[in-house]
């Protein structure tokens, strides 16, 4: 068995991801640049510039296109109650969001969350909507904007940043991730998988992203 799997002490279970910026159509605003919530991402800064955090990523990127994949982590993702996808990087190409369809419908006693900008893609949108009808699956759809206006981000499920955690607005299916007050953790919260949850607001957890990092994959 090739494929791997992430551990971090964040997250309640394991994840799986990809290169930041290179996989990230849904990052880049119509001018090529990254849209207002990608110069701050996180996943181009700090461990992620690691050579052995980078190289996962780069294996993952080729590992999912094998035949085997899907069964492989089908077996790798059924022992854990939670899995996220993309903790870096996104769903860049429509063949790989049709196999995390089948890998999710396979896992049916796991809860997958799939934060994503790629609702934007046409292509890839079909898929997302028939991922987020599966009972054990939230697509949480990022806005691309930091702080409030007016919502750009479709559907049911979405997320967005903040810069002032004390702006937070409660009510109305809206949940504000407190990790930052346990060290970047999760904790006990679920949030983010919940599908009664229908906007997730992160505070905003990273400096300006480094140009030099978006023009290189390793």
């Amino acid at each position: 068995m090739r494929s791997k799997l992430s551990r971090t002490s964040k997250l309640p279970g394991p994840s799986w991801s990809l290169p930041a910026w290179f996989t990230c159509p849904g990052a880049k605003g119509e001018d090529g640049e990254p849209v207002e919530a990608c110069t701050k991402c996180y996943a181009l800064q700090g461990r992620y510039n690691f050579p052995s955090v980078r190289e996962a990523r780069n294996r993952n990127r080729a590992d999912w296109q094998r035949s085997a994949w899907v069964d492989e982590m089908v077996k790798l993702i059924e022992p854990h109650r939670f899995f996220r996808w993309f903790d870096s990087g996104d769903i860049y190409s429509k063949r790989l969001a049709q196999k995390m369809l089948i890998i999710c419908a396979m896992t049916p006693d796991t809860q997958h969350w799939i934060p994503t900008r790629s609702w934007k893609i046409p292509s890839i949108a079909p898929v997302l909507a028939s991922l987020n009808t599966l009972s054990n699956v939230v697509v949480r759809q990022s806005e691309d904007r930091i702080d409030y206006g007016p919502w750009t981000v479709p559907g049911e499920h979405r997320s967005m940043i903040i810069t002032k955690p004390n702006d937070y607005e409660p009510g109305h299916g809206r949940v504000l991730c407190t990790a930052y007050r346990r060290q970047g953790k999760c904790g006990p919260c679920r949030a983010c998988w919940s599908k009664r949850v229908h906007t997730v607001q992160y505070p905003i957890h990273g400096g300006d992203a480094q140009p030099n990092l978006m023009g290189k994959s390793s």
